[in-house]
């Protein structure tokens, strides 16, 4: 899967997570930067995003992410895309 491809699929998550089928993406955005982004919408992006790319995170992978780019980075190499 390329990395526009796990872009693309990462924003109908998020699109489908928030409700908003406008919200755009960018590899910097955080928590921070989305209307109602908390703990419980964030557990329903990493559930998502296992099951739409057939993987599993681990606790250290999961702490390590600060940014919608680090959630990216991890789907890519967990795909061996890196």
């Amino acid at each position: 899967m390329t990395p526009d491809a796990i872009d693309a699929r990462l924003t109908d998550i998020f699109r489908e997570v928030f409700d908003d089928p406008a919200l755009v993406l960018r590899p910097e955005m955080t928590a921070r930067d989305v209307a109602g982004w908390d703990s419980g919408r964030m557990v329903e992006i990493l559930m998502g995003t296992e099951e739409a790319f057939g993987i599993t995170f681990t606790t250290r992978e999961v702490d390590a992410l600060a940014r919608v780019g680090d959630l990216a980075e991890t789907v890519a190499r967990k795909l061996g895309r890196t």
